[in-house]
């Protein structure tokens, strides 16, 4: 794929009363991202062995600074790092510097893969990334989830997909 491209994603098919667009897992599977300064805004939050405290309000208050400031991407990914159980960090794709977030930017290659269960399969996901990335001849460096439905909607849909996506060194 090309440098810091991402799939689209379809918001005009929203649940009533979530932000939770459609996810189609085919084209997030078994792609090489490659980011070269990709534009994020990187949030923080609580976590406590891992199950998050506050992430609702803070992926609120992010996405609607990030509506509000025009910054928001139709190649729209939210990657969590969540190898703390105490915190965790999520960056949402942008389009551009968000006044009053903490705006980074992401280098380097990754490889993704989709699966489907319970977040409590996390600890699996991440060993088969891993063996994936080695089986390839490559060290796995930082690995981020897109989870890309909240609990709710996923229970609606009967689906879970989480992508992972794991840096190649």
């Amino acid at each position: 794929m090309e440098p810091n491209r991402l799939p689209v994603t379809d918001f005009s098919k929203l649940e009533p009363g979530c932000c939770c667009p459609a996810f189609d897992p085919k084209p997030w599977d078994n792609l090489d991202l490659h980011f070269r300064e990709r534009r994020f805004v990187r949030a923080k939050t609580h976590s406590a062995m891992h199950i998050p405290l506050d992430m609702g309000p803070v992926f609120a208050r992010t996405w609607e600074a990030i509506k509000q400031s025009g910054a928001d991407d139709r190649e729209f990914v939210i990657l969590s790092d969540d190898s703390s159980a105490w915190h965790g960090e999520h960056f949402f794709s942008v389009t551009k510097d968000v006044p009053g977030l903490d705006n980074v930017t992401l280098t380097g290659d990754f490889v993704t893969r989709v699966f489907e269960g319970p977040y409590r399969d996390a600890y699996v996901w991440v060993g088969e990334m891993r063996s994936d990335i080695e089986d390839m001849g490559h060290t796995m460096g930082r690995l981020f989830f897109y989870y890309t439905t909240c609990p709710k909607c996923a229970e609606r849909r009967g689906k879970n997909y989480v992508v992972g996506v794991g840096e190649v060194l």
